[in-house]
């Protein structure tokens, strides 16, 4: 059974995602009906709704739709992943709604769309610090070139901890594995930070990738970490580019098949089980 913490609703007729009109075939609406049809048959027992870079003005607003549909269906959803602005004066009152709200899980900002200076602003720390030592993650989405300023920011705030989305996002298509490769070793000496081996497929080319294409970046993950700072998500819908959730489940299978019952309960679900308190 596995826990997907990575999942994106999108429902364009609630909320406005800016970056959707130049992203092709994603921009649909994704609905939770059709993930869960899916995910259910593949033995996907729970999901955390990862935010989907709404408009600014919306973020609160997606939470309350996903709080909303997870009362509704009442199976699936457990929580989400909130987006939020560590760049704004306001981020320290946001931030203490979210504390209090437990649908909440942790927090993310998407680093590959805005200039890489915003993480190194001083206000943008200073407020990533105020996670410190709290039940709420920081999920980190950078692109593989941005792997030192990854490193910077997570050195700037060793008491947050953090969740590394998608292996580190390597770019598989031109095989760049040596340096990827580094940079993911020297993230991993840092104890507060756990990686996800999440959607991997949509990274590959989308025509010849099997399994062999894949296998160094997920076992390279395993690892650099070990198998209690790992876990599994799917990153739907984002992962059709490769090839759909049950082909990403299976490659997920047949990478990890031969390992022993408990690391694949660590990573398909034991870790985020107790990260989240799911």
């Amino acid at each position: 059974m596995f826990i997907d913490t990575h999942l994106h609703l999108i429902d364009q007729s609630r909320l406005a995602y800016p970056w959707l009109s130049g992203a092709g075939d994603l921009n649909r609406d994704f609905t939770y009906a059709e993930y869960a049809r899916e995910a259910k048959r593949l033995g996907i027992e729970t999901a955390l709704h990862m935010e989907v870079d709404v408009a600014t003005s919306d973020i609160e607003v997606e939470t309350e739709v996903v709080r909303a549909l997870a009362d509704t269906t009442g199976d699936l959803i457990r929580g989400v992943i909130a987006a939020c602005r560590p760049e704004e004066i306001d981020f320290p009152a946001y931030l203490e709604k979210c504390t209090a709200d437990p649908f909440v899980k942790g927090l993310r900002r998407v680093l590959h769309v805005v200039p890489d200076d915003i993480s190194e602003q001083a206000l943008f720390r200073d407020n990533l610090k105020r996670l410190a030592s709290g039940r709420l993650t920081f999920d980190i989405c950078m692109l593989a070139r941005q792997q030192p300023l990854a490193l910077t920011l997570i050195d700037s705030a060793p008491a947050v901890h953090f969740v590394l989305d998608h292996c580190g996002v390597p770019d598989i298509v031109s095989g760049a594995f040596d340096n990827w490769k580094r940079g993911i070793s020297g993230i991993a000496q840092r104890p507060n930070v756990t990686a996800k081996v999440s959607g991997i497929v949509a990274y590959a080319d989308p025509q010849t990738w099997t399994v062999d294409t894949i296998r160094p970046y997920a076992e390279h993950i395993v690892s650099a970490f070990g198998w209690d700072r790992v876990v599994w998500g799917s990153d739907w819908p984002v992962c059709t580019r490769g090839g759909g959730l049950s082909v990403w489940v299976g490659a997920t299978q047949a990478i990890f098949g031969a390992c022993t019952p408990e690391e694949r309960e660590k990573l398909y679900r034991g870790n985020a089980k107790r990260i989240w308190n799911l």
